[in-house]
């Protein structure tokens, strides 16, 4: 039965009246208590699958809501046992450290790797406490976790003793002897007494404390305010309401973190401030305490105060007070009044040298650290390991930014690597992207099927029963890179009984090994998302099921999920859809060119296909005309659904797709769609995507997870026009099917690579494509602009993408719910899935800058130390494709690479050309136009750059000690270093990138051995966490913009 209670809240209104609001409080006579020693777990509405707490331990500890504050990260450790949370101390993390520690806190309870749980002592009738009159709210807090411990060793019938951990000292003396089996400690005494051994625990809880205590001494000292105060939460909502301020999330300018952010107006801002553009906020005091990523409250300035944006090249904020160029024409401009929502998170930092030590004072303990991401100010932590650090790559946390500190605090958490050191840099890349990469843990594992060569996995009876079998009817084949394991993806192609024709696109049924709310769900959810880096992949999913039971391979049974058309014979189009559960044997599993070579009649290629190798003649003739006949009608199938699609694009992004061998090497690239058959699979692939948003969004138009990608601001499209315009092209943008058009005619029969940078350039004008819940926004606004289709979402990768899993899901609710069944689904609310959705896009984009800046990290360890002057490699072609006030922006063709180059120096001199072409620097000046810019000496002599033009290229790395190293890119020459020829280009892209990364990891190996360093972990971790070796080209072609390695603008601090 439910007791209500009454919780009387007092708010003060925006006019300064207090409003008395009550809310009722439901009491419950049993919540879940996650003991293993329940003594009645029906009443306490234990569910099967819900998580325990482990049996072995020798106590339970409670944190008290301070303490899961200040020291969750090493609550986070997985030796500490038996650890219960009290929904009163996560409510207080959720109310005053923000939505990021609260998810963190989330995520942990949800963990199956860490032994703890939540507890919902507010709603257990036995535990709740009202507030008392006069109390504070951290009294009443403490007082409530107290009565909730002593209420759980009871409730144990006194078998386990419950150790409640506290910062407050009162507390500690009032209940530390009240109540026998029930201790109240410290933590910092917690750690002293039950693990004095672990190290890790007591270095951070150190260094937390010393950061506290530091912070508490700076605050009593400190008088003169460096910031002004941030505004109070009503005022910022009521000045939001009245349109006084507006809200948005802080982008801070990289290349001018200190003087450069914007504000991206967000929520009703958006809507209702009339400004088109960003908002400039200049300098660090406008700033006022914010850091890249929070959502911030501003103020617009008068227009008379309104600054511009730099255009000038800058490779860090020093350049800026050097390089005197004027700032673009002005532009909204504003101050930060205070912060909705902080967006702290880890931060990789390198200490400073020793010179720079002791350059920084007398008080060593007192350090300055530099985040390795430009965007975050140094951070000031106290520690006595300064010196012993400073060669390492370190991670610590942001725990306040007073106003009276120039700098925010922090404390040090942990060591990731050496700088410099190939497995370091990769884990500061993981750090800075929030990417967890943990193995899977032993409840996730226990959760997959068996499939060992003594108890191998097949089809099950029930199975066969629920599923329409096509073992035996269809003729299922995949089409893939050579050496591909995890095949996503199977076709096929047949003609019924009337002469129509059959189109299948089978996918694997993910969602019956991967239970809705299982911990292995749970952690798909989480990483939502395959990392691919350039040496190395994470996956989503356990290798059981990403590289076996889920990779539809040839010759073995396989549970799929079908979309299957009835076509007309002649006109192919579409009669009626299919969709349900299936099982089938994929008959054939070609390569690419074999696809391609079987398309064009040279059926040679046969030889190179396994399925044929044992047949006989007969046979083998009887299927090869088969599996012919159902490629090429595939393939006019594919023309005809293309050619439906009006106003489809086709961008350059992904210019090679990279296969890695076992040991993680680059062992062949891809070129870009040179064969039909690409897009053969591809198009079957959008058809079916596009069918299935279709039937979802038809059976649940307010909860479907849909894909839209929005059509972009003319505005974004206006470098393109013009750098179309002086090559005499007319682009038009007015629609995707013109932009579509005008590129296909924009060709320069004697320079191909001009296209491509113009694809390139539509493609970073362009937004990302999100997901979305339909319930979250108007039909109208569910267009895929790049796909030309009114409907799109992402059904074909469940291995990979967690978005997928959830479509899945929601395709088989449709079914039922067609079927007058009830689901064995559990959906998302509108809400829920607005907020899954929110997450995903989140992890997408992390996943994106990743695999770039693993891949500059390998670029940058293949130039390194190689000799500028004799080295064939560091010098290369290259050609303009953007002007700046003080250089050019160059892509060099045979490696991929963009970047800037310097056309005047950080002395003012500028570069000039003599009759050779060969170029120097002397005293002179720059302009700039439109589609070119000149530079003239004070001698006279002068050279113009225009938009397009071939220039020699050296390339070199700018090494950093706190930072990324960097490409850097210098014209040694205005002529071309070898005469453009696609081919050439094109073989020795594929040969060079090939090396590249082989001659990286071979020499970080001999580097290793050389101290004596074994490198077993990469193939360990390749085997935990990397799925298979190839990925259909089909998702590369899908996620043009996604996985694009571009960096036209942003990187250059446009």
């Amino acid at each position: 039965m439910l007791q209500k209670r009454e919780k009387v809240l007092l708010l003060k209104t925006f006019q300064g009246r207090t409003l008395r609001l009550v809310r009722e409080h439901y009491l419950r006579p049993g919540v879940p208590c996650g003991s293993p020693l329940c003594p009645q777990p029906a009443a306490c509405l234990h569910l099967h699958d819900g998580k325990l707490l482990s049996s072995d331990v020798t106590h339970y500890m409670i944190p008290d809501w301070k303490v899961v504050q200040d020291y969750l990260e090493i609550l986070e450790f997985p030796e500490l046992k038996g650890i219960i949370f009290m929904q009163t101390a996560c409510q207080a993390v959720q109310h005053q450290r923000g939505r990021r520690q609260y998810n963190k806190l989330r995520n942990l309870l949800k963990d199956a790797r860490h032994d703890c749980v939540p507890f919902a002592n507010e709603f257990l009738q036995d535990c709740y406490l009202p507030r008392e009159q006069g109390e504070s709210m951290e009294k009443w807090q403490t007082r409530s976790i107290y009565s909730a411990a002593v209420w759980y060793y009871h409730h144990c019938q006194d078998r386990m003793p419950v150790i409640m951990v506290t910062e407050d000292e009162e507390a500690v003396q009032q209940y530390g002897s009240e109540t026998e089996g029930v201790f109240v400690i410290s933590f910092k005494s917690y750690l002293d007494n039950f693990w004095p051994d672990l190290k890790a625990a007591h270095e951070l809880c150190d260094s937390i404390l010393q950061s506290r205590q530091e912070r508490e001494k700076e605050s009593q000292e400190s008088h003169r305010k460096e910031y002004p105060e941030h505004l109070p939460l009503e005022v910022l909502e009521a000045g939001i309401k009245s349109g006084r301020y507006i809200q948005g999330i802080l982008k801070v300018n990289k290349h001018r973190a200190q003087i450069e952010a914007f504000v991206r107006l967000q929520g009703a801002s958006s809507k209702d401030s009339g400004l088109v553009s960003d908002i400039l906020v200049h300098g660090m005091k406008a700033r006022n305490r914010s850091i890249h990523g929070d959502v911030v409250v501003v103020e617009l300035l008068p227009k008379n105060e309104w600054k511009g944006r730099t255009s000038a090249l800058c490779e860090n904020d020093s350049d800026d007070k050097a390089s005197g160029e004027s700032p673009s024409e002005p532009m909204p401009t504003g101050r930060v009044m205070g912060i909705l929502q902080k967006n702290w998170r880890d931060y990789v930092v390198t200490f400073p040298s020793k010179e720079e030590v002791q350059s920084q004072g007398k008080n060593a303990q007192k350090i300055l650290v530099t985040p390795w991401d430009y965007r975050i100010p140094k951070i000031r932590i106290s520690t006595q390991q300064a010196e012993a650090l400073q060669d390492f790559r370190v991670v610590v946390r942001i725990d306040s930014w007073e106003s009276t500190s120039v700098y925010p605090n922090g404390h040090f958490v942990r060591v990731l690597g050496r700088i410099g050191d190939l497995e370091g840099e990769i884990a500061t890349i993981l750090v800075e992207n929030s990417i967890s990469v943990a193995p899977f843990s032993e409840a996730q594992m226990c959760e997959m099927p068996v499939n060992t060569p003594e108890n191998p996995w097949k089809v099950s009876p029930e199975e066969e029963r629920e599923r329409k079998d096509l073992r035996k009817t269809h003729l299922v084949f995949s089409i893939d890179p050579k050496g591909c394991e995890d095949v996503d993806d199977t076709v096929s192609v047949r003609t019924l009984w009337n002469g129509n024709l059959e189109l299948g696109v089978h996918i694997a049924d993910v969602t019956h090994f991967v239970a809705p709310n299982s911990y292995s769900d749970i952690e798909a959810r989480t990483r939502a998302t395959t990392y691919y880096l350039a040496d190395r992949r994470y996956d989503m999913l356990p290798s059981i099921l990403s590289a076996n039971l889920c990779s539809l391979l040839g010759g073995v049974d396989r549970y799929a999920v079908s979309v299957l058309w009835e076509l007309d014979k002649t006109s192919y189009e579409i009669k009626k859809v299919w969709y349900g559960r299936t099982i089938i044997r994929s008959a054939y599993k070609l390569f690419y060119e074999a696809a391609q070579e079987l398309l064009d009649g040279n059926f040679s290629i046969i030889d190179d296909i396994p399925e044929f190798r044992d047949l006989d003649e007969k046979s083998r003739q009887a299927k090869l005309e088969e599996l012919v006949w159902a490629v090429g009608k595939l393939t006019d199938i594919a023309r005809h659904v293309r050619a439906k699609r009006h106003g489809a694009l086709e961008l350059e992004g992904v210019e090679v797709r990279i296969q890695l061998d076992e040991k993680k090497n680059i062992c062949d690239l891809i070129p870009k769609q040179p064969l039909e058959v690409h897009e053969t699979v591809a198009e079957c692939m959008i058809l079916a995507n596009h069918w299935v948003a279709k039937k979802i969004w038809e059976s649940f138009p307010h909860q479907a997870l849909l894909r839209q990608h929005p059509p972009p601001h003319q505005e974004f499209f206006s470098e393109l026009r013009e750098c179309a315009k002086a090559k005499g092209f007319f682009i038009d943008t007015r629609s995707n099917k013109t932009l579509a058009d005008s590129l296909d005619n924009a060709n320069d029969p004697s320079d191909p690579i001009v296209n491509r940078l113009l694809r390139s350039m539509a493609t970073h004008a362009m937004s990302n494509a999100l997901y979305f819940s339909t319930g979250s926004c108007a039909e109208e606004e569910y267009h895929h602009y790049g796909l030309a289709l009114d409907k799109y979402t992402h059904f074909t990768s469940p291995i990979r993408r967690y978005s997928d899993i959830i479509v899945h899901r929601l395709l088989m609710a449709a079914i039922s719910k067609d079927k007058k069944m009830q689901s064995k689904e559990n959906l998302f609310s509108n809400k829920d899935l607005e907020e899954l959705c929110r997450h995903i896009n989140n992890r997408n984009r992390a996943a994106q800058r990743s695999q770039k800046q693993s891949t500059e990290l390998f670029q940058c360890m293949y130039f390194k130390d190689k000799d500028q002057e004799s080295e064939d490699r560091c010098i290369s072609d290259g050609v303009i494709y953007s002007m700046r006030t003080n250089g050019v922006l160059v892509f060099i063709p045979r490696f991929g690479i963009k970047g800037a180059a310097y056309l005047k120096n950080k002395d003012g001199l500028v570069i000039s050309c003599g009759p050779d072409h060969h170029s120097e620097w002397k005293p002179g000046s720059l302009q700039r136009f439109q589609n070119k810019i000149t530079s003239t000496t004070i001698g006279g002599e002068s050279v113009t750059f225009h938009l397009f033009d071939h220039v020699t290229v050296r390339i070199s790395v700018q090494t950093s000690r706190c930072h990324s190293d960097t490409i850097r890119l210098e014209i040694i020459s205005n002529k071309p270093y070898m005469i453009p020829d696609t081919e050439l280009f094109h073989r020795s892209s594929l040969l060079l990138k090939s090396d590249l990364v082989k001659e990286v990891t071979r020499s970080v190996e001999e580097a290793q051995l050389a101290q004596e360093v074994k490198i077993n972990v990469i193939q360990e971790d390749c085997e935990k966490y990397c799925q298979t070796k190839g990925r259909s080209l089909y998702t590369l072609l899908e996620e043009i913009r996604d996985l694009a390695l571009l960096d036209v603008s942003n990187s250059h601090g446009i």
